[in-house]
């Protein structure tokens, strides 16, 4: 396979906005035409195979059979033994994937749990409808148009509460705090989906932090005007935050690369038909020359992938984290006309700049998390020395194993190590390891805490407590940030809701998890309920390991970068 230059356009290139204009339905996308790649009569052999078995279930089987069903579900294993990231889709379960896809859906405007069989109100989204009559955070919506809603499960009330633009709904809602119903009248309205979540200044700092959730048809559109304020604000230097983020549209991936690159070859596809796709970089981009970090861990996956590997393969930055997911194959969206479901099929590998596909194995995947955990055990090591390391260690392994004492012994064999620009090791065949591995706080909760949370507690201790933080803090979040702390009576009224709900307290386990409580779990509830999820992370950063010590390595950012030049 010959694998375009760092520096030299390949033949079949073109600049990234001119190879990026294929369908945007699809996740990962390339081109791909439907063709019979094998014999006809093995196809309508196979079909009549598969028809036979289907006539016999229903001639024969002792219950009524219902056909749909099995046809979903056979789809669904022919697709399965394919590989695992091809999929089959409902028309429901499409209709919502191409709402994530393109960036918006129309409906009332509000992000939503269910607890305790009633939705309850998350955040109402900026400027929405909901927004607008005003529904604030915490609010339940117990009954639409006059039916109540209390015990239906998220995907029915989903159905109830979306609706064309321009479409009026009645919502009773019971406020915490306030007596009786409140009713609104809200006029649904086309209401976006945000993939970058996050945006702001670390406060003392020039340091800009950007976290994209996923790759929508928005991303780098959201992803340059955040960039544009938070420049506005000062930001000299910025982290990248990919972690969690599973991925969407390869054309997205890589135009946010793109800010970052200048000309250079950011990903290309290899699939056994002929059209493969090579997308390369512009220059006189955004964000080509600020000092930048990209965080990951293991729910990184596929062309969130993309970005961190080309940042990493062509030294532009300092990739920090956890190794993440290790999806390197792209899924092509094919529709099935008679019902309007689809299927999302593999249809081609894509290997980053230096030519490394970081698809992690299907089959010795034991093989694969064994090495990756053992990789961040050496948090902060120089990779090449890190596996010299391993290398001697697994040696001693294999002796021992011999001798039957060990089984445990990782086969290094196989690893393939690729080269970045500079000529730092990088490696292929499982997901993008960082360059400076740093865990996250890897600390199991309690049972108590995981009870809390799983019975709906820390949400009522919000509702009981936003009003008095609003009024006490107001608009200063750094305050809330700085001083928020359990009281005594805070703690006694967790132990009294924990009562309500027969779960028995144990106050060691409460001291073991307090700074979980104070730092991350309770505070953002309460920040998020008080301002808004950005500002929720903003004040949680202080509980964020990985991203402290961010913060701390722009200066062997800055060196990486330089080797790039």
């Amino acid at each position: 396979m010959k694998i375009p230059s760092f520096n030299k356009e390949s033949k079949n290139s073109k600049p990234l906005l001119v190879k990026l204009t294929v369908g945007l339905a699809t996740i990962c996308l390339v081109a791909f035409v439907v063709v019979p790649l094998i014999s006809r009569s093995n196809i309508y052999t196979q079909f009549k195979k598969l028809e036979q078995v289907m006539s016999m279930a229903v001639q024969w089987y002792f219950e009524d059979v219902d056909v749909e069903k099995l046809t979903e579900s056979a789809i669904r294993g022919m697709l399965r033994d394919l590989d695992p990231h091809s999929t089959y889709l409902t028309a429901e379960d499409l209709t919502r994937a191409n709402e994530e896809i393109s960036g918006s859906f129309e409906g009332i405007g509000i992000s939503f749990s269910v607890m305790s069989d009633t939705l309850v109100v998350e955040s109402p989204i900026e400027d929405g409808p909901s927004e607008r009559v005003g529904i604030i955070a915490r609010d339940r919506i117990v009954n639409v148009d006059g039916n109540s809603i209390v015990g239906i499960g998220s995907d029915s009330i989903r159905k109830l509460l979306r609706g064309p633009k321009g479409t009026i709904v009645q919502l009773g809602v019971h406020r915490p705090g306030t007596r009786g119903l409140l009713n609104f009248t809200v006029t649904r309205d086309k209401i976006p989906i945000y993939s970058v979540d996050a945006y702001f200044i670390v406060d003392g700092t020039d340091i800009g932090y950007i976290s994209i959730n996923n790759y929508a048809q928005t991303t780098h559109r959201e992803l340059v005007a955040a960039g544009n304020k938070l420049r506005e604000q000062g930001m000299k230097r910025l982290i990248l935050d990919l972690r969690n983020n599973g991925g969407g549209l390869l054309d997205q991936a890589g135009l946010v690369a793109d800010e970052f690159l200048k000309g250079d070859t950011i990903v290309y596809t290899r699939g056994r038909r002929a059209d493969d796709q090579v997308f390369v970089a512009r220059a006189g981009q955004t964000m080509e020359d600020i000092p930048l970090i990209v965080l990951i861990n293991a729910g990184s996956a596929s062309a969130s992938e993309i970005t961190a590997g080309a940042i990493q393969d062509l030294d532009r930055g300092l990739v920090v984290g956890v190794t993440s997911f290790g999806k390197g194959l792209v899924q092509r969206q094919l529709p099935i006309h008679i019902d309007g479901s689809a299927v999302r099929l593999t249809v081609a590998r894509f290997y980053t700049a230096s030519g490394r596909c970081i698809q992690r194995p299907f089959k010795d995947i034991e093989a694969w998390r064994r090495l990756s955990d053992r990789l961040e055990l050496e948090e902060g090591a120089n990779l090449e020395h890190t596996l010299d390391k391993i290398k001697r260690e697994e040696a001693d392994k294999e002796k021992s194993a011999k001798r039957g004492n060990d089984t445990s012994a990782i086969n290094l064999d196989s690893i393939e190590i690729f080269r970045t620009r500079s000529g730092r090791p990088v490696l292929g065949g499982g997901g993008i390891t960082p360059d400076y591995i740093v865990r996250h706080d890897s600390r199991e909760l309690t049972a108590l805490s995981s009870s809390l949370w799983r019975n709906g507690v820390f949400g009522e201790f919000v509702d009981k407590y936003v009003a008095e933080m609003k009024k006490k803090y107001g608009d200063d979040y750094r305050k809330f940030g700085e001083e928020f702390k359990l009281s005594n009576s805070m703690i006694k009224e967790l132990k009294k809701i924990a009562k309500e709900k027969n779960i028995e307290w144990n106050e060691e386990e409460f001291e073991k998890d307090r700074d979980w409580y104070e730092n991350r779990q309770l505070k953002s509830l309460l920040a998020r309920a008080i301002w808004n999820s950005n500002t929720a992370r903003r004040i949680t950063i202080s509980s964020d390991r990985q991203l402290n010590r961010a913060l701390e390595l722009f200066p062997l950012a800055e060196k990486i970068q330089k080797r790039s030049k």
